[in-house]
């Protein structure tokens, strides 16, 4: 731990404990949804035993040996989604054996660290911006549909079906046979407390106040116990095979190696798109660059060890860290507090939370589901181009009704084969001899030279030559970062765009809004009617930009400064 900057312990300790409590429940119910699909008296214990344990040794190594400084780590909805499946086949095909269940978890988390450790060393990494944006809002969006399904039975006092589709066409039948009233306005009551609590403060995690407060109430209703979480073992954590009471006489070692190894690397793949995407995050707010490969080796690290001691696997959590983030983490010590905190809690608070009922973290754990759908995507389904609506629709149904590994893979080949025909178009249209930079922002453009002298020290002209899609987006957010902080006028020259996909437009009006809140004035040169159409379309003109801060040439925008800027 040499390498860690000490310079931010004040603000990495409160970040990091702030950040503890927001994941203690997280890790809990993440781990309780694991092992739902057992029909085991033990199954909750041992689930919250595991998403302790998951988020205290993930989020420490990853931390400090991961390429995100400010990153927590810890189980996620997408990670748990895959584990779950996992768990619950394991337990059928092993006839309720919970050590062969635990066994084969145990082996999928050590194969997921090591394809995530493989990745980084193979620098795949930076690969990961190119998946498109429909691919990815699908795939979360099912994701979330997925939790919500899940939670929805545990809400009602119920046990859940492992598959999705009966979750949905079974669930007259599991109702007809009566719900716990009780279970379900606790459940309720939580959502209600996390909908409502921030807006009368956001200083305090909404999440841990319906924990505390629901879990308080239920203690005055007669909740049965199998309800409840129930007791968690205290005590420091030990690796499978020298857990008490464990046999590993017996087992068929290869048919669970058989049974791990795939999921395995799809927990790596995911994790990995998960992380990386959260660490994008974490560069915009904190306006540093994380190390894309080293991070993957960080969270491989993490993940190996969290497996080999029965924990969750998990990745990056967006939530985790942007709270680490506002709450004054900046270096890896900020996880390493947050883990200590969740030590502490494995080494002797665990009776704290064996009265927690089951039904309160099915209702944190809906609201994560619906924070995690993509709701902007679905509005904009009219809006964008058929080709990305149908790319998110097919990834979306193929999350939900098959598995995550098929719809990412499915929708990485329809995005490319849909892109390829984009390009052919392009090229075939324009059949220019010239070689261009994308974003080149280094040579003037031949009608630039009439610029007002009164306005030149205050502007800063962003030229852009060619689509902006998602194989783009990268070099075009690290354009913008570079315009100068005493900049007063942005011109963004798009006379070059013929092509605008959701990804690339997403981009651009994160860029804008960033650039607005810096008092900025932004101008846009447009000729294209592709980009034009998606910036009016989806409202970036007029709501971001004035109509009157548009032109449709140079010149134009050169006569409105010399009218403007005195």
């Amino acid at each position: 731990m040499a390498f860690i900057s000490t310079n931010n312990i004040k603000g990495d300790l409160f970040g990091g404990i702030t950040a503890g409590i927001v994941a203690l429940p997280l890790a809990l119910a993440f781990g309780i949804q694991a092992f739902g699909g057992i029909n085991d008296p033990s199954a909750s214990s041992v689930g919250a035993l595991a998403g302790l344990v998951g988020a205290t040794l993930l989020g420490c190594f990853a931390s400090i040996f991961g390429g995100t400084h400010s990153q927590i780590s810890g189980p996620t909805g997408p990670m748990t989604v895959i584990t779950a499946a996992l768990v619950s086949g394991a337990w059928a095909s092993s006839g309720g054996n919970m050590s062969e269940v635990l066994l084969t978890m145990s082996m999928a988390g050590l194969f997921c660290g090591l394809f995530q450790i493989l990745f980084g060393i193979m620098k795949i990494g930076k690969y990961v911006r190119y998946i498109p944006y429909p691919v990815l809002s699908g795939f979360m969006s099912g994701i979330g549909v997925i939790i919500i399904l899940q939670q929805i039975y545990p809400l009602l006092g119920l046990k859940s079906p492992v598959l999705v589709v009966d979750m949905i066409t079974k669930f007259p039948e599991f109702v007809s046979n009566g719900v716990e009233t009780t279970a379900l306005l606790l459940g309720l009551g939580t959502i209600l407390i996390i909908c409502t609590f921030p807006y009368i403060t956001k200083k305090i995690p909404a999440t841990l106040v319906a924990l505390i407060i629901i879990t308080i109430v239920s203690l005055f209703c007669e909740l049965n116990d199998s309800l409840k979480i129930g007791e968690i073992p205290s005590g420091i954590p030990m690796p499978f095979f020298a857990k008490e009471g464990v046999d590993l006489s017996g087992l068929n070692w290869l048919q669970m190696i058989q049974q791990a190894i795939i999921p395995g690397l799809t927990l790596a793949g995911l994790g990995s798109i998960d992380t990386l995407l959260t660490s994008v995050v974490a560069d915009n707010i904190t306006k540093t660059k994380h190390n894309s490969n080293r991070e993957l080796i960080g969270q491989g690290i993490g993940n190996a060890i969290a497996g080999l001691f029965c924990g969750v696997s998990g990745a990056g959590a967006t939530m985790r860290t942007v709270v680490n983030v506002k709450s004054g983490g900046r270096t890896q010590l900020s996880g390493v507090f947050h883990s200590l905190l969740l030590l502490a809690i494995l080494l002797g608070l665990g009776f704290l939370v064996k009265h927690v009922p089951l039904a309160v973290l099915a209702g944190i754990l809906i609201t994560v589901g619906w924070g995690i759908i993509d709701f902007q995507g679905f509005r904009d389904l009219l809006k964008i181009p058929r080709a990305d609506a149908f790319v998110l629709i097919v990834v979306f149904f193929t999350t939900v009704f098959v598995d995550l590994l098929t719809a990412v893979g499915l929708g990485m080949v329809i995005a490319c084969v849909l892109f390829m025909k984009r390009a052919s178009d392009l090229v075939e249209g324009s059949y220019s001899s010239q070689e261009m930079k994308n974003f080149d922002k280094e040579s003037p453009w031949n009608d630039e030279n009439d610029m007002p002298d009164a306005a030149k020290h205050k502007i800063y002209i962003q030229r852009l030559n060619g689509p902006i899609f998602f194989g783009s987006i990268t070099r075009f957010q690290e354009v913008m970062n570079d315009v100068p902080a005493d900049a007063k006028i942005v011109i963004i020259r798009m006379r070059l765009v013929s092509f605008m996909d959701q990804s690339g437009l997403y981009a651009m009006e994160t860029a804008i809004k960033e650039l607005k809140n810096r008092g900025v004035m932004v101008l846009m040169t447009i000729i294209q009617p592709q980009p034009m159409y998606m910036l009016t379309s989806m409202g970036c003109i007029p709501e971001l930009i004035p109509e009157d801060h548009t032109f449709k040439t140079f010149e134009e925008c050169t006569a409105f400064l010399k009218k403007t800027v005195q």
